[in-house]
C-alpha cells in the first residue's frame, strides 16, 4: 500500500502532518503520538468520557446566547453522545505523559468531535468545515479549564464504585463479625498473648474501621463538584459567552447528576488541585487500613499447622511449583502489592500538587492517570480480595480453643480476686509447667474450671468480669 493511500495531509499551525486515513483525530493529536512514546498507556477511559462530556455540555451552552448556531450544535450533541455511549474510545491515542496541562488530549477530543459532526453533516475528515476544532467545539474553553474539570469528574465517575467495594467488604467483615460473636479467642498485642476477646469483635472492628474510611472519601464529593469551566485560559473567563460559567456548570450537572457549580474564584481552580489531593489522602488512609488488615489475615490463616492457622482461606490457586498441596493467601498478597503501588500514586500526586507555578498546575495529565490508577487498582483490588477469599473464610473454632486455654495472660482475669502480683506467680507457673491457667486455678481452689471458663467467655464479650 502506498504511502499516499496510509495517511492524509493536514496541517496545523506548525505546518502540514500525516494523519492515519482511517483516524477520526486530526493533526496536533498527530503530532503528540510522535512527540510522546512514554509509557504505552492511552487515556482512562473515565477521562475520555468526562471530557467529552464537557464539550458537549459547551456547546449546549454557547448554543443558548446563540454564539453557536443550532445546526452546528446539534451535530457537536450527537458526536459527543457517540463517544459517551462507547464508540470511538480507540481514537483517543495520546500516552498519559504528555505536554503539561494536557493540551493534547484537549485537541484529540476537540478533532474527534470535530471529524465526526463534520462528516455527519456530509463533510470530510481532515477538512474542518463547517465544524473547527477550535473555533467551535473548543469555543469558550482552554485546556486550562476543561482539564482540571474533567479529573474532577472522572473521580466523580470512579467514586461509587470504589466506595461499593469498600463497603461489599466491609459488610462482609461485618457479618463474620455477627457470626462469630461467641467465638472466644486469644488477644494479641505486641504480637504475644494478651487478654481473651472474640473473632467477632475482632472482624467487627475491621469493618467499622472500612466504613469509617468510606465515609472519609464519600466527604470529597463536593469539594470535586466545584468547576473552574467558564475561566478559559488565566481564570479571567477571556472569550466566555455571557454567564457561560454558571450556563456550562448547570448542563453538566444536568449530565452527571452530581451538584457541579462554579468555583467562587475560577482563577484558583486552575492554580490548585488540592480537592484531587484531598481524595487522594484519603485514598491513602484507606489504603493504609487495608494494609493493616490484609497483614491481619495472612498472620491469622499462617499455617496451617505452624502458624496461628484460626481462619482458613478458599484455595484459589496452587502456592507451590515444588511444595504439593501447598496453599498461600495469595487474594490478600495481591491486595498488599495494589496497596502499595496506592501509596506510590499518592506520593507522586503530592509531588504534583505542589509543582505548579503562577495561573497553572501543569502536571495535571500525570496526576489525573495516578488518581484514576489509585481508585481503579483499588476497586479491582479489594473486590476480588472479597470475592474469592473473604466470602468463603473458614473459622477453625478448634484451634481458637487451643490457643486460648493455652495462652498465660488469662491469668490477668484474676487481677481482681488475687491481685496482680500473685495472678503473676501463676502465669509464670503455666508458662513453666505447660499447663493451662484453668487447670491451676482448678487445683489452687481459686475457682471451679468450669466457672474461669464462664469468666474467660465473659471477660472475652463484655470486657468485663464483674
Amino acid at each position: 500500500m502506498s504511502d499516499k493511500n496510509q495517511f492524509r495531509i493536514e496541517k496545523d499551525s506548525l505546518g502540514e502532518v500525516k494523519v492515519p486515513t482511517d483516524a477520526w483525530y486530526g493533526a496536533q493529536t498527530a503530532r503528540a503520538v510522535i512527540n510522546f512514546p512514554i509509557s504505552g498507556r492511552r487515556p482512562d477511559a473515565d477521562f475520555v468520557k468526562a471530557h467529552v462530556l464537557i464539550k458537549r455540555a459547551a456547546a449546549v451552552a454557547n448554543n443558548q446566547p446563540h454564539w453557536l448556531d443550532d445546526t452546528l450544535t446539534k451535530a457537536i450533541v450527537a458526536a459527543c453522545d457517540q463517544i459517551l455511549a462507547g464508540d470511538y474510545l480507540d481514537q483517543f491515542v495520546v500516552d498519559r505523559f504528555q505536554a503539561g496541562a494536557g493540551t493534547s488530549h484537549n485537541m484529540n477530543s476537540n478533532e474527534v468531535v470535530a471529524n465526526l459532526a463534520n462528516v455527519a453533516l456530509g463533510g470530510t475528515k481532515g477538512v474542518y468545515t463547517p465544524i473547527n476544532p477550535n473555533d467551535h467545539v473548543n469555543m469558550g474553553q482552554s485546556t486550562n479549564d476543561t482539564i482540571p474539570t474533567a479529573l474532577r469528574l472522572t473521580a466523580l465517575m470512579k467514586l461509587p464504585r470504589l466506595l461499593a467495594a469498600v463497603n461489599n467488604m466491609a459488610d462482609e467483615y461485618a457479618r463474620i463479625g455477627v457470626e462469630e460473636v461467641d467465638t472466644v479467642k486469644s488477644g494479641r498485642t505486641h504480637l504475644q498473648d494478651a487478654v481473651p476477646t472474640t473473632l467477632g469483635r475482632e472482624f467487627s472492628a475491621y469493618a467499622w474501621t472500612l466504613r469509617r474510611a468510606a465515609r472519609n472519601i464519600e466527604a470529597c464529593r463536593d469539594g470535586l463538584c466545584e468547576v473552574g469551566l467558564g475561566g478559559s485560559a488565566a481564570g479571567t473567563g477571556l472569550n466566555t459567552s455571557p454567564d457561560y460559567a454558571n450556563r456550562v456548570a448547570v448542563e453538566v450537572a444536568r449530565l452527571m447528576g452530581e451538584k457541579i457549580r462554579p468555583a467562587d474564584d475560577l482563577a484558583a481552580q486552575m492554580q490548585s488541585t488540592h480537592d484531587i489531593q484531598r481524595l487522594s489522602s484519603t485514598i491513602r488512609d484507606l489504603t493504609l487500613e487495608i494494609t493493616r488488615i490484609s497483614n491481619d489475615m495472612r498472620l491469622l490463616c499462617s499455617g496451617p499447622r505452624t502458624g496461628i492457622g484460626e481462619i482458613q482461606l478458599p484455595p484459589v490457586q496452587p502456592g507451590s511449583s515444588i511444595m504439593p498441596g501447598k496453599v498461600n493467601p495469595v487474594m490478600f498478597e495481591m491486595l498488599n502489592q495494589v496497596c502499595f503501588q496506592v501509596l506510590g500514586q499518592d506520593a507522586a500526586i503530592g509531588y504534583m500538587t505542589q509543582a505548579g507555578q503562577l495561573e497553572l498546575n501543569v502536571m495535571m495529565p500525570a496526576m489525573g492517570s495516578a488518581l484514576f490508577d489509585q481508585m481503579e487498582w483499588l476497586t479491582n483490588a479489594i473486590n476480588a480480595a472479597t470475592e474469592f477469599n473473604l466470602k468463603g473464610m473458614k473459622i477453625d473454632r478448634e484451634r481458637c480453643k487451643e490457643f486460648l486455654h493455652t495462652s498465660c495472660a488469662l491469668a490477668t482475669l484474676l487481677n481482681t480476686s488475687i491481685g496482680y502480683m500473685k495472678a503473676g506467680e501463676v502465669a509464670k507457673e503455666s508458662e513453666k509447667s505447660g499447663r493451662p491457667v484453668r487447670d491451676l486455678v482448678a487445683e489452687q481452689g481459686l475457682m471451679s474450671a468450669d466457672a474461669f471458663d464462664a469468666l474467660v467467655l465473659k471477660a472475652a464479650r463484655d470486657g468485663r468480669i464483674d
